[in-house]
């Protein structure tokens, strides 16, 4: 059965105007309030109303243009489920927006909020709630919405899941496999890994039960054979038996193993040097990984990227990657989210880890890159930008006038009899093959860029990129630093629903809004 629309009161009420009065802080309960009609309009509700499209006949479900307004406060407050649910009955400034003031039981429950948010998921209508507050800004004319100015931006969120080292996740995950046996077979775990022989599992610490010296190397690869041929019993315990939870976290130690153990001549299991690539860093949520957003800092968990539109300040789109994928890896993801809104990118505002995305690659002629070019160094000698490109004949002129072909994406030499009879030969190269000069594929992109950077109106234009960092910095400041979910894509639907309350934060200075409505 689809839910009916849902149609709370317009006007406030005597009650309502006195609890509006009343709020000093947290002002976004009072502009839910007064505009949850405009945001959540006929339209929007009929689009969440096919999520229920499945359920039978004779089960109305909780309006979810009521949910949708839950998650909304659940992200602003930065609450649990079970807090959420609490608060529409303790909380008059939940009930204001929700419209259910002196309600003894709460509109919803635990488990229907936890199945919208699934099925918000599911049916992608969580980029949906991004998209309809800038709808509702377009039709205040507040700004021209047709031609984009885009800039992006990206900042570290910690992962929610524990980072373990490697005898630790083995340790986690045949613990995992020993307890789910157990439980399906309805014995004590304890038991179970005195029949499978992994009595190191039975201790509270692995490490603890192994009690070696972790600084001596033969002790390490001591241990970790120990906890190999536990590995192999309980393997040995579950073969032939169907798919099941505790195959999953065999599953996991496997490639815990094949990342992080390598063999030596004589065949002995030993830890492998270095990190492999993708390594795996948490048996709860296998998207975590270890990244870094500078030389000297390092996390463990992923990236979130913002889109915010320069023009009115709203966050149009937004991303998430593991936090060791290049920046540019999720530009396929926001140019499909992108997609959905009328508009067409005229300028895109980057730092340097987005330059190889596939929006700068492939790039339309009317697409204006802003961004710091890379620094070109060499020293005390001539660089780069002293040789000039003469893109129509496709040749490369030094300083003293020696011209050359060239070709995007490769490496000019300059012939070495020209060069050591050249006057400028101190102050261009010191090899004896000549001087090389490498031109990157996007040379031409490089070179507009450099060039425009030297100028004030230039420099201007790149200080605009500072707004989405100050959007950045907020949607932080609601969302922490660590994510609340595990996952990525259930991360990604909490920091669009925390992209929504900063574009909320934004449609309340719109001093239009209310003759839009």
């Amino acid at each position: 059965m689809r839910p009916a629309i849902w149609q709370p009161p317009v006007a406030l009420s005597p009650t309502e105007q006195t609890i509006v009065c009343r709020v000093r802080r947290a002002k976004l309960f009072v502009f839910l309030r007064e505009q949850r009609h405009v945001l959540l309009d006929t339209s929007f509700q009929e689009a969440l109303a096919t999520m229920y499209a499945d359920l039978p006949k004779g089960h109305p479900p909780v309006s979810p243009a009521l949910l949708a307004l839950a998650t909304i406060l659940q992200a602003y407050m930065g609450v649990s489920d079970d807090e959420a649910v609490e608060a529409c009955v303790m909380d008059r400034r939940w009930q204001l927006v929700l419209d259910c003031l002196d309600c003894t039981d709460a509109p919803f429950g635990k488990g229907t909020l936890v199945a919208f948010r699934e099925r918000l998921i599911a049916a992608e209508l969580d980029r949906r709630l991004i998209e309809r507050t800038v709808e509702v800004a377009a039709q205040t004319k507040g700004f021209g919405h047709q031609q984009l100015r885009l800039a992006l931006d990206s900042s570290p969120l910690w992962g929610a899941g524990r980072v373990e080292d490697t005898v630790n996740l083995l340790g986690h995950a045949l613990r995992k496999a020993v307890g789910m046996i157990a439980r399906h077979q309805g014995r004590e775990v304890a038991a179970v890994v005195q029949e499978v022989g992994a009595g190191v599992l039975g201790a509270s610490s692995l490490k603890a039960a192994l009690d070696v010296d972790w600084d001596e190397p033969a002790s390490r690869t001591w241990a970790l054979g120990v906890v190999l041929a536990v590995l192999g019993q309980v393997e040995a315990r579950l073969v032939g038996a169907p798919a099941s939870p505790a195959q999953e976290a065999l599953a996991v130690a496997r490639q815990v193993v094949a990342q992080d153990v390598e063999h030596d001549a004589d065949g002995r299991a030993q830890l492998r040097r270095g990190v492999a690539r993708d390594r795996r860093i948490s048996v709860e949520d296998a998207e975590m990984r270890h990244g870094r957003k500078s030389a000297s800092h390092l996390f463990d968990g992923f990236k979130r990227h913002v889109g915010r539109d320069l023009d009115s300040g709203l966050v149009r789109v937004v991303g998430l990657t593991a936090a060791n994928a290049p920046e540019a890896s999720v530009t396929p993801a926001l140019a499909a989210d992108l997609a959905h809104q009328p508009v067409r990118l005229a300028e895109l505002h980057i730092d340097r880890a987005y330059l190889s995305s596939h929006l700068v690659r492939e790039r339309s002629e009317d697409l204006t890159i802003f961004c710091k070019a890379w620094p070109v160094r060499n020293g005390d000698r001539f660089t780069k930008t002293a040789f000039t490109l003469d893109w129509d004949t496709g040749r490369l002129q030094c300083p003293a006038g020696m011209q050359v072909p060239f070709t995007p994406g490769t490496t000019v030499h300059f012939p070495a009899p020209c060069c050591r009879s050249c006057h400028y030969q101190e102050r261009c190269t010191t090899s004896s093959h000549g001087r090389s000069v490498h031109i990157h594929p996007d040379e031409r992109l490089l070179e507009e860029l450099r060039t425009r950077q030297q100028t004030p109106a230039g420099r201007a234009a790149l200080r605009e990129r500072v707004g989405v960092e100050h959007t950045l910095a907020h949607i932080g400041h609601w969302q922490g630093d660590r994510a609340r979910y595990r996952g990525l894509r259930k991360n990604l639907f909490d920091l669009r629903r925390m992209a929504l309350v900063s574009n909320l934060h934004d449609l309340m200075r719109l001093p239009d809004l209310d003759a839009a409505a």
